[in-house]
């Protein structure tokens, strides 16, 4: 093992046992934060920690086979040599899966996501794009156990929406989300083409963290909340309360609204999980424009702007132009086995910032 990741690992090892030491302290369950940040921190160093301690264990037994191995008739050392073989296949087999487990590991993979996704270039065809994203990631999330929860958006004149955004709760929902940020195109002939041919059309979609109030501190006074009549389906309420809210971040500019709930209270709530969400990362992206370093162990910077995939119906082919990955299994993917493109993004994720703590 090189002498690197054992220091890394021993200070891990460390750090485990001052942690055990602290939450058998009778004085922990006073300090409900404390306990529960500990417990978290533990958790999170558990799995790298019993690999090294299995290591450690297998690296003792290793030691003394070798010395048994010099003192060993012929029988038994044919029989300790074949033993020291499987020994060291295990030693490496760890050595490897501790390589992934002490990847960095992002704060916000455990976090639930708000999706905000856009028809962009193309018009109808664009907006009716952004209702087929939204569709794939709910039977997504159907498929993962999640839930997903509509929050606003702005019905397309053809179908699909102009502007949708939602939130998906559940376990690690940003962890395999995280890389869909960015411009999705698509290509294939819409409903309204009468010759037949093929459009080039493109939706927005940006994955946001949930921030708690822990996570970033919104002055008050930085907010404008207006109020106002809900429009469209929605029962009484509709066009006679003021039920539908608003909410302006001065400082940055950024909007939200919702008009889902019939009690504006409820609407109010669900804004301010957008506006903590988009503050949160409006700042965050500007800390990483700022850390160059930060963002070249992403896959992609995650704006809008950037061209990550690709969706060409007439060869059922979908490529993530990041990492040059293509399936030909479009139908598929649009129904939700996203798996295939996740999985292959999380890797290279994992492939390029071990190449970064390599160096």
């Amino acid at each position: 093992m090189e002498e690197s990741m054992r220091k890394r690992l021993e200070a891990t090892k460390i750090r485990c046992e001052e942690i055990d030491a602290e939450l058998a302290s009778p004085d922990i369950s006073n300090d409900i934060q404390k306990l529960t940040s500990l417990s978290k921190e533990r958790a999170g160093l558990d799995t790298p920690y019993q690999k090294f301690l299995r290591y450690l264990k297998i690296e003792s037994d290793l030691k003394e086979l070798i010395e048994t191995l010099g003192i060993a008739d012929e029988e038994m050392a044919e029989m300790l040599k074949e033993e020291r073989k499987t020994i060291e296949a295990e030693m490496a087999n760890l050595e490897e899966t501790l390589k992934v487990d002490l990847i960095p590991v992002d704060p916000n993979d455990s976090k639930n996501i708000i999706v905000e996704i856009r028809g962009a270039v193309g018009g109808d065809e664009a907006n009716i794009f952004a209702g087929d994203l939204l569709r794939m990631y709910a039977r997504y999330a159907e498929e993962q156990g999640w839930k997903l929860q509509f929050l606003d958006g702005v019905e397309g004149s053809s179908g699909g929406y102009s502007y949708v955004s939602f939130m998906v709760k559940g376990e690690n929902v940003y962890s395999k989300l995280k890389f869909e940020s960015g411009a999705h195109r698509v290509q294939r002939v819409p409903k309204t083409e009468s010759q037949g041919r093929v459009h080039t059309s493109c939706a927005t979609v940006l994955v946001m963290p949930e921030a708690e109030e822990v996570d970033i501190e919104i002055n008050p006074t930085d907010l404008k909340i207006d109020t106002y009549r809900s429009q469209g389906a929605g029962g009484q309420n509709v066009n006679k309360t003021e039920s539908a809210v608003r909410i302006t971040h001065i400082p940055t500019g950024l909007v939200v609204s919702c008009q889902t709930e019939k009690a504006q209270l409820q609407n109010k709530e669900i804004c301010m999980r957008m506006i903590r969400a988009k503050v949160h990362d409006f700042y965050q992206a500007q800390q990483d424009n700022e850390r160059a370093n930060e963002r070249k162990l992403k896959v992609g910077t995650g704006e809008r702007s950037e061209k990550i995939r690709t969706y060409n119906y007439p060869q059922n082919r979908v490529t993530d132009h990041r990492i040059g990955f293509t399936v030909n299994q479009l139908d598929r993917i649009m129904e939700g086995e996203l798996d295939s493109v996740i999985d292959a993004l999380v890797h290279y994720d994992q492939e390029m910032k071990m190449l970064e703590e390599a160096k």
